[in-house]
């Protein structure tokens, strides 16, 4: 806005907290279209179910959204989601990813512990597809409730499997847990969370008990220790000094998903008006190789995600901090 804004208009922004409760965001939806007469909407509450039971209210008024969440039915099928797009990589992509680190790591038998909510049954429907043509085996398959405090039933009955690495996949709290009770019971497999839980407060309230646990993540947490030849190394790096140098504290992975669906959505504003339909086309059409603080984006008409398995590394929580392991 201090430069004018886009095309000589200044952004107006309605904020909006779901709480995490998807009848909220589906009121707030409703009101930034109906009241505030918003142009696009960016973000779904961080939460892959709260963005699926927006998409019905989005798609009916056909207002662009940019999703910040991971479940692959938030942009697929692209003809049912024509208005929705994503500033974050696809669980897809994640699993592929995790699937190759197992291959390389000689892992072979991995159990799988999952959510209930969409984001966690997304990725237990992936882990299903892909892992039979990756060899890989899974030798447990354990569920759990978002607000579930105690997990060692399903803990216990993986601990007599032969698997060698177990993957909990949610966004929850109840991700803390998994740790707390898996280090109670003395489990010495390969602990692995999904790209969701990539944040230092939940490290924090894990305490000892995330020491040494792997995950799936974006480039993000790691920038420092990418190669000086990495396309989007930069961007993070000003990205996190300018947010600290204003807010007096580090950002995030998903501070950063905002800010690159914003971005995003600025630069097809320029570029193809603002109007809601002329947004939806200047993503498709405009974004290319775009160098965000996440990836390398690139939309299409018929990809309305735009990041890939290359995008997605493998990190650790060590000594306080997230490291990079496998790039």
């Amino acid at each position: 806005n201090k430069k004018g804004g886009v095309q000589g208009h200044p952004i107006e922004l309605f904020l909006y907290d779901a709480a995490s409760e998807s009848s909220k965001a589906v009121l707030a939806a409703k009101r930034l279209i109906e009241q505030d007469k918003v142009d696009v909407i960016v973000g779904d509450g961080n939460r892959s179910d709260i963005g699926l039971a927006i998409i019905p209210t989005v798609q009916r008024a056909q207002v662009p959204l940019m999703s910040v969440s991971g479940a692959t039915a938030l942009v697929e099928p692209v003809k049912d989601r024509a208005w929705v797009f994503k500033s974050t990589v696809n669980d897809v992509e994640v699993v592929a990813r995790l699937l190759d680190f197992f291959k390389k790591r000689g892992v072979t038998d991995v159990a799988m512990l999952n959510d209930t909510g969409a984001f966690g049954v997304s990725a237990r429907d992936q882990l299903r597809a892909q892992a039979p043509g990756a060899g890989i085996n899974v030798v447990a398959w354990e569920e759990f409730q978002p607000a579930d405090n105690d997990l060692t039933t399903q803990l216990t009955r993986i601990r007599s499997t032969r698997a060698r690495a177990i993957v909990c996949w949610t966004v929850t709290p109840a991700g803390v847990v998994f740790l707390k009770n898996a280090r109670q019971l003395g489990l010495t497999q390969m602990l692995v969370h999904g790209f969701g839980f990539v944040a230092d407060r939940y490290m924090q309230l894990a305490g000892e008990s995330s020491e040494g646990l792997l995950l799936t993540s974006l480039k993000f947490p790691v920038a420092e220790e990418l190669p000086e030849t990495d396309p989007i190394r930069p961007a993070i790096l000003d990205y996190k000094a300018r947010y600290r140098a204003k807010y007096g504290e580090d950002t995030d992975v998903y501070g950063g998903q905002a800010w690159d669906g914003i971005s995003m959505v600025t630069q097809a504003m320029d570029r193809a008006g603002n109007a809601k339909d002329k947004i939806r086309v200047g993503l498709e059409t405009h974004i290319k190789e775009y160098k965000g603080v996440g990836g390398v984006f690139t939309f299409s008409p018929q990809k309305h995600w735009g990041l890939a398995k290359s995008d997605v590394s493998m990190i650790e929580w060590r000594q306080g901090r997230f490291r990079l392991v496998d790039l």
